[in-house]
C-alpha cells in the first residue's frame, strides 16, 4: 500500500505556561506527521502533554498564560501558529475540528442542542439560511446515530445521556466535513458498550468522508483498535513513534514497555498483582535534566541523567528517544 500524503506536520513544537514559578514548558520539542485518511494515536499518562499538543494544533491555549515558544504546525504547508485571526477562522472548526474531552462541560448548559449545532453552520455555512441549517442539523444528528433528531434539537445538554452528548459533539465537529478531526479522550467516562459504538461511529465516518484523525487517549486497547501510527508521549516529550503493529509487537522505549505490561491479560493468574510503572509523571517545575523518564526507568544509566537522549531510528517509521539505542 502506498504511503499517504502528509496533511499535517508538527515540527519541534514548544509550548509553555506562565506560572508563579516562572515560564514552564509543557510540550518540549514534539514532532510528528499525519497522513491523509489515516489515524494517528497519541498515548501517555495524564499530564504528559497530549491535550496541550491538541489544543496547540487548534490554537486554543488559554491566553495569556499559554505561550507558543517555538516550532511550527503545518496544515497543507500553512503554519497555523503564524496565521492572522481571519485566516485562522477559516481553518479552526472548519478544516480542523475537535471533540473535547468532557462533552458536558464543552456544551453550553443554557442553550438547546439545536441552537449550539446551528451555530457551527451559521459561522461557516451561513449561505444555507435558516431552513437549510435546520435540515443540515437534523441530517447530521441522524448521521451520528441519534434517534428522533427532531426531539434532540429541542433538548438541553442535561436532558441527554453521556453517549448522546458525545455523539452530539461528534456531529458538531463533523458538520463542516473537516479534513482533520482531533478526538481528545472521546470515550472517557463512557461504559464499554457506548465506547465501542463511539469508536465504530468515528471509524465509519472517517471511511465515508476520507478525513484524517488524531486520537488522543491513555487507553492502549483503543490505540490498537483504531490507529495506523502511534506517538508515545511522556512529560512533554515524545518517547517513541511507530506504526501501530510495530509498537505492539516490538516496543523499544522502557516507558512504552511499561505501558504495555500494565495491561491486564486473560492469561494472568487470577487475583495476581497487576504490573505498574512505579512513581509519577514529574511536575512541570521539576522535570529531570536528562531523560524525563530516568527516575522511573528500570534501565536508567548515568548518562540518562546528564542530557536528553537522542532520537534513534530503529526501523522504517520507528523512532525511539532512549540512550539504550544510541
Amino acid at each position: 500500500m502506498s504511503e499517504s500524503k502528509t496533511i499535517l506536520s508538527v515540527n519541534n513544537l514548544i509550548v509553555g505556561f506562565q506560572t508563579e514559578s516562572g515560564l514552564l514548558r509543557a510540550v518540549d520539542g514534539v514532532s510528528f506527521s499525519l497522513g491523509e485518511n489515516s489515524t494517528l494515536g497519541i498515548v501517555g499518562e495524564s499530564g504528559c502533554g497530549k491535550s496541550v499538543t491538541a489544543l496547540s494544533i487548534m490554537r486554543l491555549l488559554p491566553r495569556p498564560s499559554g505561550q507558543y515558544l517555538g516550532g511550527e504546525i503545518l496544515y497543507s504547508e500553512t503554519d497555523i501558529l503564524r496565521l492572522p485571526p481571519e485566516r485562522l477562522h477559516q481553518i479552526r472548526g472548519n478544516r480542523i475540528s475537535m471533540i473535547f474531552q468532557e462533552p458536558m462541560t464543552a456544551l453550553n448548559p443554557v442553550h438547546t442542542i439545536g441552537k449550539q449545532l446551528a451555530e457551527v453552520y451559521e459561522l461557516h455555512h451561513s449561505e444555507l439560511g435558516k431552513p437549510g441549517i435546520r435540515k443540515a442539523c437534523l441530517d447530521m444528528l441522524n448521521k451520528v446515530g441519534l434517534a428522533a433528531p427532531e426531539n434532540v434539537i429541542k433538548a438541553y445538554p442535561h436532558q441527554t445521556s453521556g453517549g448522546m452528548r458525545q455523539r452530539i459533539m461528534i456531529a458538531m465537529a463533523l458538520a463542516t466535513r473537516p479534513d482533520i478531526l482531533i478526538a481528545d479522550e472521546p470515550t472517557t467516562a463512557l461504559d464499554v458498550t457506548i465506547q465501542a459504538q463511539i469508536l465504530s461511529l468515528i471509524h465509519n465516518l472517517q471511511k465515508e468522508t476520507g478525513m484524517s484523525v488524531i486520537f488522543i487517549t491513555h487507553d492502549l486497547g483503543v490505540i490498537a483498535e483504531v490507529c495506523d501510527d502511534v506517538v508515545v508521549m511522556y512529560a512533554g516529550r515524545i518517547a517513541e513513534t511507530a506504526k501501530v503493529n510495530d509498537l505492539f509487537k516490538s516496543p523499544k522505549h522502557p516507558y512504552t514497555k511499561g505501558l504495555l505490561e500494565s495491561i491486564p491479560r486473560l492469561e494472568n493468574r487470577s487475583k495476581s498483582r497487576l504490573n505498574v510503572i512505579k512513581g509519577m509523571v514529574p511536575d512541570l517545575a521539576d522535570f529531570p535534566r536528562g531523560c524525563r523518564f530516568e527516575n522511573r526507568c528500570p534501565d536508567a544509566m548515568e548518562v540518562c541523567r546528564s542530557a536528553p537522549p537522542p532520537v534513534t531510528a530503529i526501523g522504517e517509521k520507528h523512532l525511539v528517544s532512549c540512550y539504550l539505542y544510541r
